[in-house]
């Protein structure tokens, strides 16, 4: 009996945990460069070495025949993919997929917004990580803040279920930004996010170590000047959210680097290449393309081949800790 045939509950690692939410990468190319997620002279993978659209979608639906039930698309920035809403209106339509979501930086949104909800996309995030323009700019490297209001504003009007703000605060770049930041979200009733700095990769103007600000000191921050109330709501990520109160958005943190959340992971990512990455922070990984584009190997082997990657997923990660490798991939080559 197959793996395939074997696995009647979903998929479930050594340690007890269900993975049910996947984060397909469909690019690994952006039009920003942003410091915590690119170097300033990225090389990207080849594109033979990219996976097709119709493989994206085939991984996809091996995965979803396996019990998951929700899907965030990333990248780089998947809206810059040549011909992505194909991808997406075929992902939309998959059995038993509940939830289809995407992380965006928002520049292709004023094109894209409607065509996202029609094709099934429910919630957004968009990162945004100031709101002045020489920040934005000197985070980005060259992306254009009026190009990413413009796609919140549509993407506002088109209706989405939710739409939340994803911020990574670093010390020397954004610090000061915070409040501001927590004000644009309450003022248009968006969620927003702050995301510890990871490190994946070696940065190429900062020391991570040096910039990434704990979410204990963003809390206080916020605190400072709003009352919050810890929530016990969750969603397919790993935020922990507080109620704003007198508002109806939520703040989420994302910890990693000073609340391991591992013991509860749900979540597996698929890199552009194929890899099936089991954790965000450790190497553990199969290849998927692999199985794909050998002729000897059909859907069911990819199945299996997924189910049993679900033994290398490791307990946890170990960010900044010296007894332990780090990752050498930089953000964009893992799926935002």
């Amino acid at each position: 009996m197959t793996a395939v045939a074997q696995q009647t509950n979903g998929l479930i690692d050594k340690f007890g945990r269900r993975v049910d939410y996947i984060r397909l990468s469909v690019t690994d190319r952006c039009d920003f460069r942003c410091v915590y997620c690119m170097t300033e002279e990225m090389q990207f993978v080849p594109r033979k070495q990219v996976l097709t659209l119709e493989e994206l979608y085939t991984v996809a639906r091996a995965f979803t025949e396996l019990g998951v039930s929700r899907i965030r698309l990333t990248g780089g920035e998947p809206m810059v993919r040549s011909n992505v809403m194909h991808l997406v209106n075929r992902l939309g339509n998959l059995p038993g997929l509940n939830e289809l979501l995407l992380t965006t930086n928002g520049s292709q949104l004023d094109k894209y917004s409607a065509p996202l909800k029609a094709a099934g996309v429910k919630r957004i995030n968009i990162s945004l990580d100031s709101l002045d323009a020489e920040k934005f700019r000197r985070i980005s490297r060259v992306g254009k803040l009026e190009r990413v209001l413009a796609g919140i504003d549509a993407a506002i009007a088109t209706g989405f279920d939710r739409l939340r703000i994803n911020s990574v605060i670093m010390r020397g770049y954004n610090e000061g930004e915070v409040l501001p930041l927590v004000e644009f979200a309450l003022d248009r009733g968006l969620d927003i996010a702050f995301i510890e700095e990871m490190p994946l990769g070696e940065a190429s103007d900062h020391d991570r170590e040096d910039t990434t600000c704990s979410n204990d000191w963003v809390r206080e921050q916020i605190e400072s000047r709003y009352t919050l109330l810890d929530s016990a709501v969750k969603t397919a990520g790993p935020s922990r959210y507080v109620q704003v109160v007198g508002s109806k958005s939520r703040i989420g943190f994302i910890s990693p680097v000073t609340h391991n959340f591992c013991a509860d992971c749900n979540r597996v990512r698929v890199t552009v290449e194929g890899r099936l990455l089991l954790c965000l922070g450790n190497e553990h990984s199969m290849d998927l393309r692999a199985i794909l584009r050998d002729d000897s190997k059909d859907f069911d082997d990819l199945k299996t081949a997924i189910v049993a990657a679900m033994d290398l997923k490791p307990e946890r990660h170990y960010f900044y800790d010296k007894e332990h490798a780090q990752p050498v991939r930089l953000m964009n080559m893992t799926g935002g």
